[in-house]
C-alpha cells in the first residue's frame, strides 16, 4: 500500500513537472507562438532621436505628433522605438532611443529639412524576429530572454539592436499599461532563402 502512494505521488510530481514545463515553453503561448518570424515592409518614417528614461518619453511622443501635424503629414501606423544602446550596460540618462512615426510617402519632400536629431527616412524592409510583451508587465527583460533564446536555439542572428512596436494604451504613456510587439531584425542564412 505504502509502494503504491509513492508511485502515485512520484507519477503526479512527474506529470506537472512536465505540464508546468510544457506551459512555459518558449515556443508558444496558448494558441498562438510566442516567438515568430516576420517580413517587415519598407516605410518612411518620422524620427526624432531621444536621449534619457523611458518614463520622460511622453512629451517627445506627443511633440512628434505635432511637428507631423504641423507640416500636414499623416500618421500611417504604430508609434515604433528603435534602441540605440543597450540600456543594462548604460545609465538611463544616456539610453538613446529613436522613436519612429510611420508616414505618408509625400513627407519624404521633408527630408533633411527639420533638423539635426529630428527627420524624415525611409527605413529598408527586413525580417524580424517577434514577441509580444502583454498589457501590465512592467519589466520585458523575461520577453527579451524568451525571444533571444528563441532565435538562438532556431539559428536566427540579431543584426541590430531591438525595436518595439506599441499596440495599445502608447498615448497613456505608461509602458506597464502598453502591449507591445518587441522586434529584432535578424540575418537569414542564404541556405534558408528562396
Amino acid at each position: 500500500m505504502r509502494m503504491a502512494k509513492v508511485i502515485v505521488t512520484s507519477f503526479l510530481l512527474t506529470a506537472l513537472t512536465i505540464a508546468g514545463v510544457c506551459g512555459m515553453s518558449a515556443e508558444s503561448a496558448g494558441d498562438k507562438p510566442a516567438c515568430t518570424i516576420r517580413d517587415v515592409k519598407q516605410q518612411v518614417v518620422l524620427y526624432t532621436i531621444h536621449r534619457g528614461g523611458l518614463e520622460s518619453i511622453g512629451p517627445v511622443v506627443a511633440d512628434l505628433f505635432g511637428l507631423a501635424g504641423q507640416h500636414g503629414i499623416y500618421p500611417d501606423g504604430p508609434i515604433m522605438f528603435a534602441y540605440l544602446n543597450y540600456f543594462r550596460h548604460t545609465s538611463s540618462e544616456h539610453w538613446l532611443t529613436e522613436i519612429r512615426l510611420p508616414v505618408d510617402k509625400q513627407a519624404l519632400k521633408l527630408s533633411g529639412t527639420l533638423g539635426r536629431m529630428t527627420d524624415v527616412k525611409t527605413v529598408s524592409a527586413m525580417k524580424v524576429a517577434v514577441a509580444t510583451k502583454p498589457e501590465g508587465m512592467a519589466d520585458p527583460l523575461p520577453i527579451y530572454h524568451r525571444l533571444y533564446t528563441w532565435m538562438l536555439k532556431h539559428g536566427h542572428m540579431p543584426t541590430s539592436g531591438p525595436r518595439e512596436t506599441f499596440l495599445t494604451n502608447a498615448e497613456a504613456g505608461d509602458y506597464t499599461r502598453m502591449k507591445t510587439e518587441i522586434m529584432v531584425p535578424i540575418w537569414e542564412p542564404p541556405s534558408q532563402k528562396d
